[in-house]
This record gives structure tokens, sequence and C-alpha cells, in this order.
């Protein structure tokens, strides 16, 4: 199975940052076969334009993506991982998703509404989420999102490797402003 692990976020920008580490982390270890890390972070439009121009036996059959992203009602560092169900919202709120993508806004909802929108994600996306604390510039990662990086590139490692893993998240759409938390160990 070709599984594309995807970072989102800005680089120095500490807590939002940590999506990086993630995958760095997991490209400094031994690769496992079939598994793509790629900061996906650059633009919506592009990542839609570099899927849909891979060949059939390059397409990924699950993608993971990992972003620092604040949600209501989470405590700084916890790691959340879920399936996007993939619903989209209305045709304005898709509009003004390309708008922002096309600003330079990089944002988790836009990517996945973006991809979404134009067909080029596989049945099988989950997300996971590490609920930033600091949001200043700099190298530095927050205490508790520190302590989540390890935790979040083990259950990454474990999703990219187990499809059956992955298909037992729970799903969530991008509306739903509830969190679902998973166990990492």
């Amino acid at each position: 199975m070709r599984t594309l692990v995807g970072a989102l976020g800005y680089r120095n920008l500490r807590d939002h940052s940590a999506a990086f580490e993630v995958t760095d982390r997991l490209a400094a270890g031994d690769p496992q076969p079939g598994v793509t890390i790629e900061d996906t972070s650059y633009n919506p439009i592009a990542l839609v334009q570099w899927l849909q121009g891979l060949a059939v036996d390059e397409q990924f059959q699950a993608v993971i993506l990992v972003a620092a992203i604040p949600r209501a009602g989470r405590s700084g560092g916890q790691v959340t991982a879920y399936r996007w169900d993939g619903r989209l919202p209305p045709d304005e709120l898709v509009q003004q998703s390309v708008t922002e993508a096309v600003t330079g806004i990089i944002n988790l909802d836009n990517t996945l509404i973006i991809a979404g929108y134009f067909k080029v994600l596989p049945p099988a996306v989950a997300v996971v989420e590490i609920e930033p604390v600091d949001h200043a510039f700099g190298p530095e990662f927050s205490a508790p999102v520190a302590r989540a990086i390890a935790d979040a590139s083990a259950l990454v490692r474990r999703l990219a490797a187990d499809a059956t893993l992955l298909a037992a998240l729970p799903e969530r759409g991008l509306d739903l402003p509830a969190s679902v938390s998973v166990p990492v160990r």
C-alpha cells in the first residue's frame, strides 16, 4: 500500500512547526516501504496538482496529514487522530478556502477541503493533530508539545504501517467542533 505522510504548518513558528518534527523523525528512522514523507504545506492547489499528476502506479491508497492546530476543548500537547469523513462544506466555503490558499494561508482544513473538492484524495485519509500552546516565532516547542511529538511520531508510524489501525480511527467531519482523542500507545 502506498501511503503519503504529509506535514502541514509553518516552520519556525514554535508549536505550529510540530508536524515537521514528526515527519523529520519518521524520515530519519528506518523508512517504511511504500511510505512517502512530504512537506504538504506549500499550497493546497499545488498539492492537488502534484497528486493529479501522479501516474496510476504512483498514486496513494492512504494519506496521513499531520498538523499542530488549535481546536476547542483540548489541552496543550494533546494528540488527536481521526479519519476525515470527506464531507465538504457548501460551494461558497470551498471558494473561500481556495481564495485563502492562493493568498498563502496554510491551513489543514483548507487543504482537506480543496483536495477533497478536486477528488485527489484516496478513501483512507487520516489526520493526526497536536494541540499547540505557543504561537510565537522561534524554533523551540512548548514543553507539552515537545512531549507529544514522540507519541505523535509513533502513532503516525503505526498508522502508516497498518491499514487496519487507520480504518479503526473514529471518523470526523470538518464542521464538528469536538475532537475525539485516541490512545497513542
